[in-house]
């Protein structure tokens, strides 16, 4: 095993663009990438561009129709298929569609080939990280799920146990979905409650299939859980149940729409709290996994002060050069920034939370607490399916 880190990039997934007034506006992508040389990280990292995913890979998730469906829509976006989730408002048909969205998938998959052949210890693609994505449709601004087929290339390679744990404010509903009944994958999300938010799934009853129970870990936190909730609640949960599921891989998804600064949600977690998991996921990985660690990224809608610098922060912990939260941020990217968006890009890489405290689960549940309500139903749901105590 290299150790080294591997980031996937190619400039080509800027191209995943649903047009000027989506809110998945692509600059995200670009100015991430930019930050991430400004800051000196991509000297710490191996850059690769993957190849696309071909049809078989992505077979091992979607459907030969829906992929169908997908080409056809990419060559004629006028004539793209709603009842494939294709031509909505969320996920408006464009020209080279199934090409770009193939892309980023192939990023994800060559990630995860490179972490469990030993090519490299660790792999980010912040492109990714498109959860919503189910095997017959388009969902929620993504078109095919490149964790799930991350994973799926994993268990065709002879993995026997993947962990996924996606802290994106939204359920990760697609990667459940697709291995609702599988036990060798154990899929972990940590998202706003879905009585407020988009997809409405994501209760901590929803455990897995009965040949698989326990393999669904759902916990649905209030809007308006600040950061000692929300690390309260992931320490809470997830590496107890990574410690019982003992993965040969873990695969984390980083979307940075938790934010207090993020318009499409209702969590208030800073930059800093966002770090602060990033730094645990790594953690998790070297106590569990043998350190083979994917990472991806996931929503985002702050395109400007929130998603660069958390995944530039994503990109220097998996490098081992972790990005100290009061670096200046390069005057240099910062007049990039207003280029592209005539907005004034931030100065530091903190929000000034650092460092990040909260109180751990041993410290006491407060029955009266939201918080401590939301980690309490996830615990009963699922611990005991585990052998573990709730």
């Amino acid at each position: 095993m290299s150790g080294r880190a591997q980031l996937m990039w190619d400039e080509a997934v800027t191209g995943y663009d649903f047009g000027p007034e989506h809110p998945m506006d692509p600059v995200r992508l670009a100015l991430t990438r930019s930050l991430v040389g400004a800051l000196g990280l991509d000297r710490e990292v191996e850059v690769v561009a993957a190849r696309p995913a071909g049809d078989s890979t992505l077979r091992l998730v979607h459907r030969e129709d829906y992929i169908d469906a997908v080409k056809a829509a990419s060559a004629d976006p006028g004539a793209a298929d709603v009842s494939y989730g294709l031509g909505t408002i969320d996920d408006p048909a464009f020209a080279g569609m199934h090409e770009v969205s193939a892309l980023i998938a192939g990023q994800s998959v060559g990630a995860a080939e490179a972490v469990w052949r030993g090519d490299a210890l660790h792999a980010v693609n912040f492109a990714g990280g498109l959860h919503h994505a189910m095997p017959g449709a388009a969902s929620g601004f993504c078109v095919y799920n490149d964790a799930a087929l991350a994973i799926a290339r994993l268990l065709e390679l002879g993995v026997e146990r993947v962990a996924y744990v996606d802290v994106d404010v939204h359920h990760g509903d697609g990667v459940q979905a697709a291995f609702w009944e599988d036990p060798r994958v154990l899929t972990v999300s940590l998202h706003e409650h879905p009585a407020t938010l988009f997809p409405q799934t994501g209760w901590p009853e929803e455990t897995g299939a009965d040949r698989a129970e326990g393999s669904a870990v759902n916990v649905a936190l209030p809007a308006g859980t600040g950061d000692a909730g929300w690390l309260r609640a992931f320490h809470a949960v997830v590496p107890e149940v990574l410690a019982e599921f003992r993965p040969q891989v873990l695969v984390t998804q980083h979307g940075a729409d938790t934010h207090f600064e993020d318009p499409l949600a209702h969590l208030a977690v800073s930059l800093d709290a966002q770090r602060a998991v990033q730094v645990a996921c790594h953690e998790l990985a070297h106590e569990y996994a043998g350190g083979r660690w994917v990472a991806l990224g996931g929503g985002g809608y702050a395109v400007v002060e929130v998603v660069p610098r958390s995944w530039a922060h994503l990109v220097g912990v998996a490098a081992g050069r972790p990005v100290e939260p009061e670096t200046v941020i390069p005057e240099g990217w910062r007049q990039e920034v207003y280029a592209r968006t005539r907005q004034l890009g931030p100065m530091r890489m903190t929000d000034g939370r650092w460092p990040v405290s909260y109180a751990s689960w041993e410290a006491g549940y407060d029955p009266a607490d939201r918080v401590d309500q939301a980690v309490r139903a996830a615990r009963r749901a699922v611990f005991p399916l585990r052998g573990l105590l709730p």
